[in-house]
This record gives C-alpha cells, sequence and structure tokens, in this order.
C-alpha cells in the first residue's frame, strides 16, 4: 500500500516525515478544533501510525515502527482520540450481580438507523459498492487488530479467542480466510480488492471505526475494552449480515459474491455465545475490576458503528455520496 493523500498539516508532515528514513520526528502540529471523531486528518493520521504495525507502506522505511519519538507523537493524538471517545460514549457501570453475557445483551439491544435493512430492500448497486468501500478498510484485514489480545490472555478466555479467530482465519485454509472472502464479494462487484485500495475515499468515521480496534489491540491497558469491542461485533452480526446478503442477492450477486455474508450469518452466531460467555465472562471472572473496560469497548463498537451509520444514510438521503472524492484536503468529502 502507498501512503495515502494528506488530509490536513498533520498527514502532510507525518507522510513527508515518513518517506525518509527513520529520524526524530518531533511534536505534532497543533490539532485542529475539529471533533476528534470527525477529525479527517487526525484519523488518517492514526490510521497510518497504526498500519505500520501491520502492513505497513511501501516507500516507508520499516525501521520507522518502532521510532521512540513516533511512538511519542503519536501517543499525543491518541490522548486526544480517546478524549473523543470518552465524550461520544458514556461509561457503561457494571452490575456485579448480572452476568457480562446479560449486561452485553443490554448494550447491543440498543437500535440506531436500519443500515442494513436499506441495503436489504432499496440500496441500488452503486451504493452498495460504497458500503464495501467502507468496509475494506477493516475486512481486508479482519480479526487482525483482535489477535493482538492472545498473548494477553491465559486460562477459558484465551481458548475462547483462539475459537473465534481461528474461524475468522479460515481454519488453517487460505481460501475460506474471511479477509478472502471478501475480497471475492468486491471483485464480483467490479471493484479493487487490493489493500487500502479505498483509503483516500473513506471518511474520519470510517477510519475511526477501524482505529478504535487499533487503539484497543495495541495496547495492554485496552485488553479488557479490546474483548467487549469484539464481542459486540460477534453479538450484533448475524441479522445484518443476513440482510447485507439478501440485497446482494437482489441485485444480482450469486452464491459466491454472496459467500462472505453468509458466512458471518452461521459463523458469528455461535461466536456471540463463546465471546459474550466464555471469553467476556471468563475475563471478567478472574479480573472483576476490569468488567467497565469489557462494557465499555463494547459501547465505543457500538456507538462508533451508530456514527458510521448515520453518515452513510444521511448522505443517501440527501442523495450525495457516503465517499469522500480522492484528493481533497481536510474540510472536503
Amino acid at each position: 500500500m502507498q501512503l495515502p493523500t494528506p488530509r490536513g498539516p498533520l498527514t502532510e508532515l507525518l507522510f513527508e516525515r515518513l518517506a525518509c528514513p527513520p529520524h526524530e520526528f518531533g511534536p505534532p502540529p497543533v490539532p485542529a478544533r475539529t471533533p476528534a471523531l470527525e477529525d479527517e486528518d487526525l484519523q488518517l493520521a492514526l490510521f497510518a501510525c497504526y498500519e505500520l504495525h501491520y502492513r505497513g507502506f511501501a516507500e516507508v522505511d520499516e525501521g520507522w515502527e518502532w521510532e521512540p519519538s513516533l511512538l511519542a507523537a503519536r501517543r499525543a493524538l491518541e490522548r486526544r482520540f480517546e478524549d473523543g471517545l470518552a465524550r461520544a460514549v458514556p461509561r457503561p457501570v457494571p452490575t456485579f450481580s448480572a452476568p457480562m453475557r446479560r449486561a452485553l445483551a443490554e448494550l447491543t439491544a440498543a437500535t440506531g438507523p436500519d443500515l442494513s435493512g436499506f441495503l436489504q430492500r432499496e440500496a441500488d448497486l452503486a451504493q452498495f459498492r460504497e458500503f464495501v468501500a467502507h468496509r475494506s478498510i477493516y475486512h481486508l484485514k479482519e480479526a487482525d487488530p483482535h489477535t493482538w489480545a492472545i498473548p494477553r490472555l491465559h486460562g477459558g478466555p484465551k481458548a475462547a479467542l483462539v475459537e473465534i479467530q481461528a474461524d475468522e482465519y479460515g481454519g488453517g485454509r487460505a481460501g475460506r480466510m474471511h479477509s478472502e472472502l471478501f475480497r471475492t464479494t468486491m471483485r464480483h462487484l467490479g471493484m479493487d480488492d487490493s489493500y487500502g485500495a479505498y483509503l483516500d475515499r473513506v471518511p474520519a468515521i470510517t477510519l475511526a471505526v477501524s482505529n478504535a480496534m487499533s487503539l484497543f489491540g495495541l495496547h495492554r491497558r485496552h485488553l479488557g475494552a479490546l474483548l467487549g469491542h469484539l464481542a459486540a461485533f460477534e453479538m450484533t452480526s448475524s441479522i445484518p449480515n443476513h440482510r447485507y446478503s439478501m440485497g446482494l442477492r437482489r441485485l444480482g450477486g450469486d452464491q459466491e459474491a454472496r459467500r462472505f455474508y453468509d458466512e458471518h450469518v452461521q459463523a458469528d452466531a455461535v461466536h456471540e455465545q463463546i465471546a459474550a460467555h466464555d471469553m467476556c465472562g471468563g475475563f471478567a471472572r478472574q479480573y472483576p475490576s476490569r468488567a467497565g473496560d469489557v462494557l465499555y469497548g463494547a459501547a465505543c463498537a457500538l456507538t462508533l458503528e451508530r456514527l458510521f451509520a448515520e453518515h452513510v444514510m444521511d448522505d443517501w438521503r440527501r442523495g450525495a455520496s457516503s465517499l469522500r472524492e480522492a484528493g481533497l484536503m481536510v474540510g472536503s468529502r
């Protein structure tokens, strides 16, 4: 993947520095006053910093991954992102008399804009492609952020997470990996299925959805939040994915094109129970004081998904695209 187009002074400086050999980075520019979850410059900068821990960029020296001065600059950006999450997501108070599974179920029962219903019944092919472009930012590396939790767990919660992740990675069969199934969907839709192909087109909220996973995954202090985040994903996945599959069938998608969504209908119905009871419930029993972290991670996942759906639906109701025009600077879409 190539470095994307900058979206403001922060990413202009970051990408200029990353294109050179590793050196002292220095403090980042003073951030804009835009709310963190809507800040195109901030979210793209964080995404690029996090990507150094995944596949990186073709023109960026791998030595940047652990350059102390860049990590210090990233920490300043993370503080702003974490503050933005805290403002947007009220921290749930755990009820220790109620099991974690029930607490998660109560959180995930809340509803937001019916994006999956719209895609099932009304979206045209261009809108469905837009949705897939948004989702490609995560689905082309599906499961990777949550895998960071495996070496940080032990006992039952670790076994539960490994069971979930094994399915996400296709049980050891490359063609069954969920990221590869998503590539198949993209190809059937006539889209570019290369990693990061739509990075320049997606807005800040789409990047924030992905950045929250990386934030939680890369910091051991956020382990509980990462588990709650994954549980919320699994517990709210089966019905929407069934709707996505039905919508794609309505638009002419064959069984192979829909296999990614159909796979999630089946797998996530099982994962839901494992994630809520064995993984999160087991973790809360091991570390009762961190039960609130689990619920907060779930609440972050649900809030970001709601904000993403609102962004997409608001644009579509206005007859506009939910994607940005490639190459535009901050403040434009």
